[in-house]
């Protein structure tokens, strides 16, 4: 599922196996098809990614070009056993955290963690079930911006993207056992920022202190 903005491509039965091999043998002699078909699969999950781990549709909109021309400058030395979706994960957080490091220097399918319950709706909503699963998937997108990059970007590769753990362990640069904890304590922090957020709406929306609640309040 989705948590708004561009939707995941599905998984293509060129993913992976024979699929990737062709793909791969394309790009290193290559075949603009090739690339195209890369592109065709990868690019909406990949802005998604990045716009989630920026927080903003233009540095997000850079990166993903980033992404793209860096795979195709690499993709003549690519490995034949190179596969696809770790790979282009993997180029687009290193323009990711190459980006916020120079800023830095100038100055988000929780399927997972039952977010499909959080947000889930009958096939036919009434308005308050459309109303309520707004504000689930709004308060999960503040949520996600308020947690520090490094527990953002495991959820949504493992949640959001659906990767299996050892890739994710190898778009991030460390160990299976290190990306588990590193899982297990961003499942926590989103956890507690969520319960925090919905706290402050709910204290926003109580009636000051004296005055009964009134039918027609905010409930």
């Amino acid at each position: 599922m989705t948590m708004g903005g561009p939707a995941p491509a599905a998984k293509d039965e060129l993913t992976g196996g024979e699929g990737d091999a062709r793909l791969v043998d394309g790009l290193r002699r290559g075949d603009v098809a090739a690339f195209d078909g890369v592109y065709a699969l990868y690019h909406a999950r990949i802005f998604s990614f990045l716009l989630r781990l920026s927080g903003r549709r233009d540095t997000a909109e850079d990166l993903a070009q980033e992404t793209w021309v860096k795979l195709a400058k690499a993709a003549p030395g690519l490995r034949e056993d190179t596969r696809l979706g770790p790979l282009v994960f993997t180029i687009a957080r290193n323009a990711f955290v190459s980006h916020r490091r120079w800023a830095m220097l100038d100055l988000s399918r929780l399927v997972t963690m039952g977010l499909d319950t959080l947000v889930a709706v009958s096939p036919t909503p009434t308005p308050d079930e459309e109303h309520e699963r707004a504000n689930a998937i709004a308060l999960l997108e503040a949520a996600l911006q308020a947690l520090p990059v490094g527990s953002r970007e495991v959820l949504l590769l493992v949640g959001v993207e659906d990767l299996p753990h050892d890739e994710v362990a190898t778009i991030l640069g460390v160990t299976r056992e290190a990306m588990r904890q590193r899982l297990s304590r961003a499942r926590a922090q989103l956890a507690e920022k969520m319960r925090a957020l919905d706290e402050r709406a709910n204290r926003r929306r109580a009636p000051p202190a004296g005055r009964p609640r009134r039918e027609g309040d905010a409930t």
